[in-house]
Protein backbone atom coordinates (compact mmCIF):
# COMPACT_ATOMS: atom_id res chain seq x y z
CA UNK A 1 0.00 0.00 0.00
CA UNK A 2 3.08 2.12 -0.08
CA UNK A 3 3.23 4.64 -2.96
CA UNK A 4 5.89 4.44 -4.47
CA UNK A 5 5.08 6.26 -8.29
CA UNK A 6 8.35 6.71 -9.01
CA UNK A 7 10.13 3.54 -8.59
CA UNK A 8 7.18 2.23 -10.13
CA UNK A 9 7.78 4.67 -13.21
CA UNK A 10 11.57 2.78 -13.03
CA UNK A 11 9.80 -0.32 -13.40
CA UNK A 12 7.83 0.57 -16.25
CA UNK A 13 10.90 2.32 -17.85
CA UNK A 14 12.71 -0.55 -17.72
CA UNK A 15 13.34 -4.46 -16.88
CA UNK A 16 12.51 -6.02 -13.98
CA UNK A 17 13.72 -9.18 -12.43
CA UNK A 18 10.91 -10.32 -9.95
CA UNK A 19 13.72 -13.47 -8.72
CA UNK A 20 16.77 -10.89 -7.98
CA UNK A 21 18.68 -11.95 -4.85
CA UNK A 22 20.59 -10.14 -2.29
CA UNK A 23 22.51 -11.49 0.53
CA UNK A 24 20.77 -12.04 4.38
CA UNK A 25 22.26 -8.86 5.40
CA UNK A 26 23.99 -5.42 4.93
CA UNK A 27 28.08 -5.67 4.79
CA UNK A 28 27.86 -9.25 2.52
CA UNK A 29 25.83 -7.67 -0.05
CA UNK A 30 27.39 -4.16 -0.29
CA UNK A 31 31.08 -6.26 -0.67
CA UNK A 32 29.01 -8.62 -3.24
CA UNK A 33 27.71 -5.59 -5.34
CA UNK A 34 31.26 -3.76 -5.35
CA UNK A 35 33.14 -7.00 -6.37
CA UNK A 36 31.24 -9.49 -7.93
CA UNK A 37 32.49 -12.06 -5.45
CA UNK A 38 30.84 -13.86 -2.58
CA UNK A 39 31.47 -12.45 0.45
CA UNK A 40 33.02 -15.27 2.19
CA UNK A 41 35.99 -14.84 -0.49
CA UNK A 42 36.21 -10.76 1.15
CA UNK A 43 35.86 -11.38 4.95
CA UNK A 44 32.73 -9.79 4.46
CA UNK A 45 30.14 -12.68 5.96
CA UNK A 46 28.93 -10.83 8.77
CA UNK A 47 27.23 -7.70 9.40
CA UNK A 48 29.81 -5.26 10.52
CA UNK A 49 33.28 -3.33 9.89
CA UNK A 50 32.36 -1.22 12.84
CA UNK A 51 34.84 1.41 14.24
CA UNK A 52 35.82 -1.16 16.97
CA UNK A 53 37.07 -3.73 14.67
CA UNK A 54 39.70 -4.34 12.70
CA UNK A 55 37.79 -5.71 9.48
CA UNK A 56 37.13 -4.12 6.30
CA UNK A 57 37.47 -5.24 2.80
CA UNK A 58 41.14 -5.02 1.66
CA UNK A 59 42.27 -2.08 -1.39
CA UNK A 60 43.79 -5.51 -2.89
CA UNK A 61 39.99 -6.33 -3.89
CA UNK A 62 38.45 -4.76 -7.43
CA UNK A 63 35.94 -2.25 -6.51
CA UNK A 64 33.52 -1.62 -9.81
CA UNK A 65 34.39 2.01 -9.87
CA UNK A 66 38.07 1.07 -10.57
CA UNK A 67 36.75 -0.44 -13.53
CA UNK A 68 35.09 2.74 -14.38
CA UNK A 69 37.93 5.24 -12.93
CA UNK A 70 40.41 3.26 -15.90
CA UNK A 71 37.63 3.99 -18.47
CA UNK A 72 37.56 7.39 -17.60
CA UNK A 73 34.58 7.74 -15.58
CA UNK A 74 33.87 10.20 -12.95
CA UNK A 75 32.48 8.37 -9.70
CA UNK A 76 31.04 9.42 -6.33
CA UNK A 77 29.65 7.19 -3.48
CA UNK A 78 26.78 8.85 -1.55
CA UNK A 79 24.95 7.44 1.45
CA UNK A 80 25.82 4.56 3.75
CA UNK A 81 28.83 2.88 3.43
CA UNK A 82 29.24 -0.17 5.56
CA UNK A 83 32.17 -1.45 4.10
CA UNK A 84 35.03 0.22 7.26
CA UNK A 85 36.47 3.20 7.81
CA UNK A 86 39.46 4.10 9.36
CA UNK A 87 39.56 5.65 13.21
CA UNK A 88 42.09 7.51 14.45
CA UNK A 89 43.22 3.63 16.32
CA UNK A 90 42.73 1.28 13.56
CA UNK A 91 44.02 2.02 9.40
CA UNK A 92 41.27 1.28 7.25
CA UNK A 93 40.77 1.81 2.98
CA UNK A 94 38.42 4.66 2.65
CA UNK A 95 35.80 4.78 -0.83
CA UNK A 96 39.02 6.71 -2.12
CA UNK A 97 41.17 3.30 -1.78
CA UNK A 98 38.11 1.30 -3.77
CA UNK A 99 38.12 3.86 -6.88
CA UNK A 100 35.81 6.85 -5.92
CA UNK A 101 36.27 10.35 -6.56
CA UNK A 102 33.92 11.79 -3.90
CA UNK A 103 32.63 10.34 -1.56
CA UNK A 104 29.97 11.38 1.31
CA UNK A 105 28.66 8.53 3.32
CA UNK A 106 27.93 7.57 6.99
CA UNK A 107 29.91 4.52 9.07
CA UNK A 108 26.37 2.69 9.30
CA UNK A 109 23.23 3.89 9.85
CA UNK A 110 22.15 7.72 9.71
CA UNK A 111 22.70 8.24 13.49
CA UNK A 112 20.48 9.25 15.73
CA UNK A 113 17.77 8.45 13.12
CA UNK A 114 17.16 9.16 9.81
CA UNK A 115 15.83 12.77 10.76
CA UNK A 116 18.99 15.35 11.10
CA UNK A 117 21.82 13.06 11.40
CA UNK A 118 25.13 13.93 12.61
CA UNK A 119 27.47 11.62 11.32
CA UNK A 120 28.05 12.10 7.81
CA UNK A 121 31.86 11.95 6.50
CA UNK A 122 32.82 14.35 3.21
CA UNK A 123 35.98 13.40 1.31
CA UNK A 124 37.00 11.97 4.92
CA UNK A 125 36.25 14.99 6.80
CA UNK A 126 33.06 15.05 9.29
CA UNK A 127 30.19 16.99 8.03
CA UNK A 128 28.80 17.43 11.71
CA UNK A 129 24.87 18.15 12.16
CA UNK A 130 22.45 18.93 9.09
CA UNK A 131 18.82 19.59 8.69
CA UNK A 132 16.13 17.20 6.98
CA UNK A 133 15.83 13.59 6.57
CA UNK A 134 18.56 11.18 5.21
CA UNK A 135 17.40 10.18 1.80
CA UNK A 136 15.99 13.61 0.51
CA UNK A 137 20.08 15.44 2.06
CA UNK A 138 21.49 12.21 -0.30
CA UNK A 139 19.65 13.25 -3.13
CA UNK A 140 20.86 16.86 -2.45
CA UNK A 141 24.72 15.58 -2.37
CA UNK A 142 23.89 13.43 -5.93
CA UNK A 143 22.48 16.45 -7.23
CA UNK A 144 25.42 18.90 -6.02
CA UNK A 145 27.81 16.81 -7.20
CA UNK A 146 26.27 16.17 -10.70
CA UNK A 147 26.28 20.19 -10.62
CA UNK A 148 29.80 21.22 -9.54
CA UNK A 149 31.76 18.22 -8.49
CA UNK A 150 32.53 16.31 -11.83
CA UNK A 151 33.53 16.68 -15.13
CA UNK A 152 30.58 18.42 -17.35
CA UNK A 153 31.61 16.58 -20.23
CA UNK A 154 32.43 13.03 -18.95
CA UNK A 155 30.63 9.83 -17.83
CA UNK A 156 30.21 9.14 -14.56
CA UNK A 157 29.52 5.99 -12.09
CA UNK A 158 27.26 7.71 -8.99
CA UNK A 159 26.45 4.88 -6.35
CA UNK A 160 23.49 6.17 -4.23
CA UNK A 161 22.93 3.77 -0.89
CA UNK A 162 19.98 5.16 0.94
CA UNK A 163 19.91 4.40 4.39
CA UNK A 164 16.06 4.18 4.95
CA UNK A 165 14.19 2.22 5.41
CA UNK A 166 16.97 0.84 8.10
CA UNK A 167 16.08 1.55 11.79
CA UNK A 168 16.57 4.00 13.79
CA UNK A 169 13.40 5.10 11.10
CA UNK A 170 12.04 8.42 10.90
CA UNK A 171 9.94 10.06 8.05
CA UNK A 172 8.02 13.78 7.93
CA UNK A 173 4.86 14.35 10.16
CA UNK A 174 2.68 14.85 6.54
CA UNK A 175 4.47 11.54 4.69
CA UNK A 176 3.43 9.00 8.16
CA UNK A 177 -0.01 10.57 8.57
CA UNK A 178 -0.71 9.03 5.55
CA UNK A 179 -0.23 5.18 6.77
CA UNK A 180 -1.68 6.33 10.28
CA UNK A 181 -0.89 7.32 13.73
CA UNK A 182 2.40 9.29 13.98
CA UNK A 183 3.96 7.01 16.53
CA UNK A 184 3.04 3.73 14.86
CA UNK A 185 5.77 2.09 13.23
CA UNK A 186 4.34 0.43 10.81
CA UNK A 187 3.67 3.94 9.60
CA UNK A 188 6.31 5.54 10.08
CA UNK A 189 8.29 2.76 7.90
CA UNK A 190 6.07 3.23 5.85
CA UNK A 191 6.72 6.71 5.48
CA UNK A 192 10.61 6.60 4.87
CA UNK A 193 9.68 4.48 1.68
CA UNK A 194 7.47 6.84 0.43
CA UNK A 195 10.09 9.66 1.20
CA UNK A 196 13.12 7.61 -0.62
CA UNK A 197 11.00 7.68 -3.38
CA UNK A 198 10.38 11.15 -3.35
CA UNK A 199 14.36 11.60 -2.81
CA UNK A 200 15.02 9.69 -5.69
CA UNK A 201 12.68 11.14 -8.20
CA UNK A 202 14.85 14.45 -7.64
CA UNK A 203 17.41 12.30 -9.10
CA UNK A 204 16.11 11.42 -11.90
CA UNK A 205 14.67 14.74 -12.64
CA UNK A 206 17.98 15.98 -12.73
CA UNK A 207 18.77 13.56 -14.94
CA UNK A 208 16.20 14.86 -17.51
CA UNK A 209 17.44 18.15 -17.10
CA UNK A 210 20.86 17.45 -18.23
CA UNK A 211 19.24 15.48 -21.30
CA UNK A 212 21.31 12.13 -20.13
CA UNK A 213 17.83 10.06 -18.47
CA UNK A 214 17.48 7.96 -21.85
CA UNK A 215 21.38 6.91 -21.95
CA UNK A 216 21.73 6.18 -18.46
CA UNK A 217 21.00 3.10 -16.45
CA UNK A 218 19.77 3.18 -13.45
CA UNK A 219 19.93 -0.01 -10.92
CA UNK A 220 17.28 -0.20 -8.33
CA UNK A 221 17.79 -3.12 -5.92
CA UNK A 222 17.69 -3.54 -1.96
CA UNK A 223 20.91 -4.84 0.37
CA UNK A 224 17.92 -7.74 1.78
CA UNK A 225 14.85 -8.45 2.60
CA UNK A 226 13.28 -6.50 5.11
CA UNK A 227 13.47 -6.66 8.84
CA UNK A 228 9.61 -6.78 9.70
CA UNK A 229 7.67 -9.83 9.46
CA UNK A 230 4.38 -8.01 7.65
CA UNK A 231 6.91 -6.19 5.06
CA UNK A 232 7.97 -9.44 3.30
CA UNK A 233 4.68 -11.16 1.40
CA UNK A 234 4.32 -14.19 1.22
CA UNK A 235 7.96 -15.25 1.11
CA UNK A 236 9.82 -17.61 3.94
CA UNK A 237 11.88 -15.53 5.94
CA UNK A 238 13.06 -12.12 6.95
CA UNK A 239 16.42 -10.18 7.10
CA UNK A 240 19.27 -12.34 8.31
CA UNK A 241 17.79 -15.76 6.71
CA UNK A 242 18.64 -17.60 3.76
CA UNK A 243 15.54 -18.37 3.07
CA UNK A 244 13.61 -15.88 0.38
CA UNK A 245 12.58 -13.36 2.78
CA UNK A 246 15.57 -12.46 3.77
CA UNK A 247 17.42 -12.45 0.09
CA UNK A 248 14.79 -12.08 -2.62
CA UNK A 249 14.40 -8.46 -3.18
CA UNK A 250 13.79 -5.98 -5.94
CA UNK A 251 15.83 -5.72 -9.15
CA UNK A 252 14.93 -3.00 -11.61
CA UNK A 253 17.33 -2.40 -14.80
CA UNK A 254 16.43 1.27 -16.14
CA UNK A 255 18.53 2.57 -19.77
CA UNK A 256 15.50 3.54 -22.22
CA UNK A 257 17.95 3.64 -24.85
CA UNK A 258 19.13 -0.02 -24.69
CA UNK A 259 16.87 -1.83 -22.54
CA UNK A 260 13.27 -2.68 -23.68
CA UNK A 261 10.46 -1.11 -21.91
CA UNK A 262 8.16 -2.99 -19.21
CA UNK A 263 9.44 -6.45 -19.04
CA UNK A 264 9.40 -8.88 -16.34
CA UNK A 265 11.66 -12.04 -16.25
CA UNK A 266 11.78 -15.01 -13.74
CA UNK A 267 15.39 -15.70 -13.92
CA UNK A 268 17.43 -16.28 -11.54
CA UNK A 269 20.19 -13.25 -10.70
CA UNK A 270 21.24 -10.96 -8.05
CA UNK A 271 23.56 -7.88 -7.44
CA UNK A 272 26.33 -10.45 -7.01
CA UNK A 273 26.44 -9.82 -11.22
CA UNK A 274 26.24 -6.36 -11.30
CA UNK A 275 29.58 -6.03 -12.17
CA UNK A 276 30.23 -8.56 -14.60
CA UNK A 277 26.79 -7.23 -16.21
CA UNK A 278 27.88 -3.12 -16.61
CA UNK A 279 31.14 -4.71 -18.33
CA UNK A 280 29.57 -6.87 -20.62
CA UNK A 281 26.87 -3.47 -21.36
CA UNK A 282 29.49 -1.21 -21.98
CA UNK A 283 32.50 -3.52 -23.22
CA UNK A 284 34.46 -3.25 -20.38
CA UNK A 285 36.62 -6.07 -19.46
CA UNK A 286 36.27 -7.93 -15.91
CA UNK A 287 39.22 -8.60 -13.56
CA UNK A 288 40.96 -11.37 -15.26
CA UNK A 289 42.96 -11.72 -12.34
CA UNK A 290 40.77 -13.17 -10.07
CA UNK A 291 37.60 -15.54 -9.82
CA UNK A 292 34.48 -13.15 -10.03
CA UNK A 293 31.26 -15.24 -8.88
CA UNK A 294 28.50 -13.63 -10.56
CA UNK A 295 27.33 -13.74 -14.22
CA UNK A 296 26.60 -11.13 -17.04
CA UNK A 297 22.94 -10.97 -17.64
CA UNK A 298 23.22 -8.47 -20.46
CA UNK A 299 22.10 -10.93 -22.98
CA UNK A 300 19.07 -11.01 -20.40
CA UNK A 301 18.56 -7.35 -20.32
CA UNK A 302 18.98 -7.24 -24.29
CA UNK A 303 16.03 -9.76 -24.96
CA UNK A 304 18.45 -12.40 -25.87
CA UNK A 305 18.16 -15.32 -23.50
CA UNK A 306 19.34 -18.03 -25.40
CA UNK A 307 22.72 -16.33 -24.92
CA UNK A 308 22.91 -16.48 -20.89
CA UNK A 309 24.71 -19.10 -18.80
CA UNK A 310 25.26 -18.82 -15.57
CA UNK A 311 28.95 -20.19 -14.80
CA UNK A 312 28.11 -21.11 -11.11
CA UNK A 313 24.98 -21.71 -8.89
CA UNK A 314 24.18 -18.61 -6.88
CA UNK A 315 25.65 -19.18 -3.34
CA UNK A 316 24.20 -17.70 0.22
CA UNK A 317 26.09 -18.14 3.63
CA UNK A 318 25.27 -16.42 7.03
CA UNK A 319 26.36 -18.08 9.99
CA UNK A 320 23.98 -16.88 12.29
CA UNK A 321 20.98 -18.33 9.73
CA UNK A 322 19.41 -21.36 10.12
CA UNK A 323 19.61 -22.37 7.11
CA UNK A 324 23.27 -21.74 7.49
CA UNK A 325 23.69 -21.91 3.62
CA UNK A 326 21.51 -21.88 0.72
CA UNK A 327 22.33 -22.11 -3.19
CA UNK A 328 20.08 -21.97 -6.29
CA UNK A 329 20.72 -23.21 -9.29
CA UNK A 330 18.32 -22.44 -12.24
CA UNK A 331 14.58 -23.61 -10.82
CA UNK A 332 16.25 -25.74 -7.92
CA UNK A 333 17.65 -24.60 -4.63
CA UNK A 334 19.38 -26.72 -1.95
CA UNK A 335 19.58 -25.09 1.50
CA UNK A 336 21.60 -26.98 5.14
CA UNK A 337 21.54 -26.50 8.68
CA UNK A 338 24.60 -26.37 10.73
CA UNK A 339 25.40 -29.66 12.10
CA UNK A 340 28.29 -28.42 14.34
CA UNK A 341 28.30 -26.26 16.83
CA UNK A 342 29.05 -22.84 15.60
CA UNK A 343 31.58 -20.72 17.40
CA UNK A 344 30.14 -17.42 19.47
CA UNK A 345 32.76 -15.45 18.30
CA UNK A 346 34.80 -14.89 14.97
CA UNK A 347 37.33 -12.36 14.19
CA UNK A 348 35.28 -10.00 11.78
CA UNK A 349 32.27 -9.53 14.35
CA UNK A 350 33.13 -10.15 17.88
CA UNK A 351 30.04 -8.66 19.71
CA UNK A 352 27.39 -9.67 16.76
CA UNK A 353 27.03 -13.22 16.46
CA UNK A 354 25.36 -15.60 18.62
CA UNK A 355 26.07 -19.21 19.04
CA UNK A 356 23.69 -21.37 17.18
CA UNK A 357 22.97 -25.11 18.60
Amino acid sequence: DIQTPNIDSLARDGLTLNRFYSMPICTPTRSALMTGRDPMKLGSVYAGFQPWQNGGVSPEEHFMPETFQAAGYQTAMIGKWHLGLPTKNRSKPTPSHHGFDYWFTTWNNASPSHKNPNNFIRNGKAVGPLEGYSCQLVADEAIDWLDNHRHPKAPFFLNLWFHEPHAPIAAPDEIVSTYGELKDRAAVYSGTIDNTDRAISRVVEKLNQMGVRENTLIIYASDNGSYRDDRVGNLRGRKGSNWDGGIRVPGIFSWPAVINKNRVLKDPAGLVDVLPTLCGLLNLEVPQDRMIDGSDLSPLLKGKPDNFKRHQPMFWHLQKSLPIVAMRDGDFSLVANPDYEIPATNMFQERWIPRVK
